[in-house]
């Protein structure tokens, strides 16, 4: 039986897969390194958390300067607001397997099918903060957010096609880390127009830092053991690396509105631009590429990649019951990630735009000192994953498509006349989030 691991032969063209869902080597057509990365397109602050999202109807707390710039007329003093977040991410990706064929069980060629692992990270921070003003007709508040902060480490070995009695094929295995910084600083303000209608606008600053590297390796030797065995990812062994880095700014826009169809019944909108990313990537020689040019060498680069991150859109309705216990909302959330492989003009991958749905609910204890309030929430986030629409067999392993996940939340506020402290949690399989908010009202 013959085996080999399949070498990279072609650096021609200038083409990057980034973006949410992976990072490709520039030129290089014969695999592509894996690194995917999740944003949060939910809404700021504990209380939303609590309702699974459902706040574009409500918006009634400083946090509305994001969630729906509209809702700050309701505002009926000054308030300061302040969210710590804690995330704990599992973002799943290839790590080895079949492409196809049965496996020859011989090393780590014992898996039927691919295998999936998930990069574990939990980071906690500062999430929002916010101060609003009311003066009249009008509100202003001004705003920081965290929309992303993640960090990724992947190895990826043993991507094994071809016959069990004839030749075994090894994709060069390959190890990926990357880190995500997006913050956003906005003004946002709101008229109201009449007793119904309160409209709103916001102005966003938005601060991205990204860093990726991905390096492809050849096994530890050329002996029969090493090709089909596991990877040690010496240094000397390293064939090509990529290099891809976004520090870029970009100023956006949001709009809502926030109308009152009855005493119980509100419905509110909102629209957020997203911002134009620029990117400069490379790729470099390894030790042991097998040309005549050093280690370091870069063999192709390419800067002013534009990504554009998606534009949102949100939709709900809500009911107060006329006694202030029970709050029902709902909120329709649509998501274009579409525009991120049309921005980077890709025509084998694709990202599907998300409907999510969000529904929550809450129910006051009037009567408590402190007031109590108790939140259940539910939402549907839909596969946006990157994935392939070729008929390369290493493309669409590395780039599959991805799983809806529901989420499920719940929540607890505490407030009197002056203060409001809200915790939330909101859990899914692949994002576990808690949340910590409080507001002040002065």
């Amino acid at each position: 039986m013959a085996t080999r691991a399949n070498r990279l032969t072609s650096y021609t063209g200038a083409s990057i897969l980034l973006l949410f869902g992976s990072l490709a080597p520039i030129g290089v057509s014969a695999q592509q390194p894996i690194v995917p990365l999740q944003f949060s397109f939910s809404d700021p602050g504990a209380r939303s958390m609590g309702f699974g999202g459902a706040f574009v109807a409500l918006a009634d707390d400083a946090t509305a300067a994001l969630s729906n710039p509209a809702g700050l007329t309701q505002l009926l003093g000054p308030e300061i607001s302040i969210e710590g977040r804690r995330w704990s991410y599992a973002t799943p990706y290839t790590a080895g397997g079949r492409l196809e064929g049965l496996p020859s069980g011989l090393g780590i060629d014992s898996t039927v099918g691919l295998r999936t692992e998930a990069s574990e990270f939990d980071t906690t921070g500062v999430s929002f903060l916010s101060m609003a003003y009311p003066h009249g007709n009008w509100s202003f508040a001004l705003f920081r957010h965290e929309f992303a902060n993640l960090e990724f480490l992947s190895e990826t070995q043993g991507l094994f096609h071809g016959g069990t009695d004839c030749c075994q094929i090894r994709e060069l295995d390959h190890r990926a880390a990357s880190n995500l910084e997006f913050l956003t600083y906005g003004l946002s303000v709101a008229y109201r127009i009449n007793d119904r209608l309160d409209l709103g606008f916001g102005a966003v600053y938005h601060d991205t830092l990204l860093q990726s590297t991905a390096t492809l390796f050849l096994p530890d030797d050329d002996s029969l053991q090493s090709i089909l065995g596991p990877n040690s990812y010496l240094p000397e062994r390293s064939f090509v690396g990529q290099r891809i880095l976004a520090d870029d700014t970009d100023w956006a826009f949001t709009v809502g509105f926030l109308a009152r169809l009855s005493e119980s019944w509100s419905i509110g909108g909102v629209y957020r631009q997203g911002p134009k990313v620029r990117m400069a990537a490379l790729v470099t020689a390894g030790q042991a590429f097998d040309s005549a040019v050093p280690p370091g060498t870069v063999l192709g680069q390419e800067s002013g990649i534009g990504l554009d991150i998606p534009d949102s859109y949100g939709l709900g309705f809500a009911y107060r019951a006329i006694d202030g216990r029970l709050t029902i909302s709902f909120q329709w959330d649509r998501v274009d990630y579409s525009s991120i492989p049309e921005s980077l003009n890709l025509d084998d991958a694709t990202i599907d735009d998300a409907s999510e749905l969000h529904l929550g609910a809450e129910y006051v204890f009037l009567d408590a000192t402190p007031i109590i309030a108790l939140r259940l929430g539910t939402w549907l986030d839909p596969d946006h994953q990157m994935r392939s629409t070729t008929n390369d067999i290493i493309e669409r392993a590395l780039l599959p498509r991805g799983d809806d996940e529901m989420h499920y939340a719940a929540g607890l506020g505490i407030a009197t006349e002056r203060y409001q402290i809200d915790l939330a949690m909101d859990f899914a399989d692949r994002v576990d989030t808690v949340s910590l908010s409080a507001i002040y009202n002065f």
